[in-house]
């Protein structure tokens, strides 16, 4: 049974917690089931599984992820800048470990253990690099933005080493975007500007692979064409066969020969059986938690929760944002999912934990709590933020 204590502190949960944003993750979590099952059954029918396999995986991880999310909800600010610490040294380990002894699949070694651990230290470099970014705002003696520099490399470096380049360019979209957020001079934006460019021309120059799909995407007609792009020209075709109301749920035919149409190409399935009225709802809830959080953002008194809501929010959003874009194509192919709606396992938990810091960060507090937790004096009859 639940106890008086307890039931007071979920009580005090229920109240503190942003309602639209929750009820927008409730909702994608929801499509997501309803997408997976219309797009997965061909493929595990090619795979000789059965027809609801990734599905019923699907359940499968959800359950952890939602329980990690709520979990971690509860969270003080000063307790997930500690859970995102441990979770940055431990996905860390595991990539590291990944690149020595990880399972190789398509020339790249993300996998460990039955996980990518690059989708974990995603969460929590951004909450970690907020944290720096803070500190350095609040006091003179910590050298805050230095260390938020240093957290790039430091993150990145491993990345490219499996290669991922995708998860690569979208921590260090979201790394940039808090930067300019902070204040950073323009002179410094420049810098890091020219550099990201810089770094761009040296992958195309000496990575086959990124010169490759940068090559397919410009040029489709080069080293036969047909076969390279046969996944966005499929793509394509789902959307205009699905004009602006779909064939129906189970009536798309294209998601047949769609090799990913459960993972990476799910919003081309949704958009030939759903309609792009359809898929322009989903943007639009994907965009409305966005801004939801950049708005709170943008009122929040808590310097670390004003950077960690927004590093959060535009993780999200710019992971949707590729992944629709690659399926339109409008920018090369990434393997990058589709937040909450795609089938992926190592995914949805790390969601959960980015969803479960966002949702913490972004709970009103007692403004006492705020300056206890900076570290000030708690002045007499503080009132609610």
């Amino acid at each position: 049974m639940v106890s008086r204590a307890e039931r007071s502190a979920i009580a005090g949960w229920w109240w503190t917690v942003d309602h639209w944003l929750l009820a927008a993750i409730a909702a994608l979590v929801v499509l997501g089931l309803v997408l997976v099952m219309a797009g997965s059954p061909p493929v595990a029918d090619r795979l000789h599984l059965p027809p609801f396999q990734f599905v019923n995986k699907q359940v499968e991880f959800l359950i952890p992820s939602l329980i990690l999310m709520i979990g971690i909800s509860f969270a003080t600010p000063r307790e997930v800048r500690r859970l995102a610490l441990l979770g940055y040294i431990a996905s860390m380990a595991l990539i590291f470990a990944a690149l020595f002894f990880g399972h190789e699949v398509k020339g790249a070694r993300r996998w460990i253990f039955g996980v990518q651990p690059s989708e974990f230290v995603k969460p929590a470099f951004v909450v970690l690099a907020a944290w720096a970014i803070s500190e350095g705002a609040r006091r003179r003696d910590v050298p805050g933005n230095w260390l938020a520099l240093l957290l790039l490399p430091a993150t990145v470096v491993p990345l490219i080493l499996q290669p991922d380049f995708g998860q690569t360019m979208l921590v260090a979209l979201v790394w940039g975007a808090m930067f300019i957020m902070a204040g950073l001079h323009w002179f410094w934006i420049a810098g890091l500007g020219g550099f990201a460019a810089s770094a761009v021309v040296v992958a195309y120059k000496f990575v086959p692979h990124v010169r490759a799909r940068i090559l397919h995407f410009i040029d489709p007609g080069q080293s036969g064409g047909v076969a390279d792009t046969f996944q966005v020209d499929t793509a394509l075709d789902s959307f205009i066969s699905g004009g602006w109301f779909g064939r129906g749920p189970g009536e798309g035919t294209l998601k047949r020969i769609l090799p990913d149409a459960h993972t990476d190409f799910i919003f081309a399935v949704t958009g030939e059986e759903f309609g792009l009225l359809f898929c322009m709802a989903i943007v639009a809830l994907f965009a409305f938690i966005v801004l939801r959080g950049l708005l709170k953002a943008a009122v929040n008194e808590d310097p670390f929760c004003r950077f960690a809501t927004a590093g959060l929010v535009l993780l999200f959003g710019i992971q949707a944002s590729i992944n629709m874009a690659v399926n339109l194509h409008l920018m090369p192919a990434k393997g990058m999912t589709l937040p909450f709606i795609s089938y992926g396992g190592s995914s949805l938990i790390s969601l959960g934990i980015g969803m479960g810091f966002l949702i913490a960060v972004t709970r009103k507090r007692p403004r006492s709590e705020i300056l206890f937790d900076r570290g000030a004096k708690t002045p007499a009859g503080a009132s609610a933020q």
